[in-house]
């Protein structure tokens, strides 16, 4: 758990950086500084797709975000083997999205028999030591 939670927390950093990144780059194509009324609603979506893409590379590709490789932590099916599928991959997204800010997934874990996240139980995904 204490693994799984440090490596959240060093995600939320990298989510900053490429928040960051991705902000400048919207206010650049955008052409201006000032992001009021409806652009404001173009770079929320915007930045919500960057953060999908993000994922959803990283968990298809070799079920390792960064902070999961630095972690030793892998999503992988919830058999416990091979790789986790696209659309297994997209409920995780969108339920971690709406249950770890609330932190009733996380502490989800506390009462869960083996100690998963509520969205990897929801999304059929499993995290494992890599």
């Amino acid at each position: 758990m204490l693994r799984r939670l440090a490596s959240m927390l060093y995600e939320s950093i990298l989510l900053f950086a490429i928040a960051f990144l991705a902000t400048w780059l919207f206010q650049f194509a955008a052409g201006t500084l000032r992001i009021e009324g409806w652009r404001m609603h173009v770079l929320q979506l915007f930045l919500l797709t960057v953060f999908a893409s993000y994922f959803l590379w990283c968990w298809l590709r070799g079920g390792q975000t960064l902070a999961m490789k630095t972690w030793r932590i892998r999503l992988v099916a919830m058999n416990g083997h091979g790789r986790i599928a696209p659309k297994a991959a997209l409920l995780r997204f969108f339920f971690a999205l709406l249950l770890v800010p609330t932190t009733i997934g996380i502490f989800w874990a506390l009462v869960d028999r083996d100690r998963q996240f509520l969205h990897d139980r929801l999304a059929g995904s499993l995290l494992v030591k890599a």
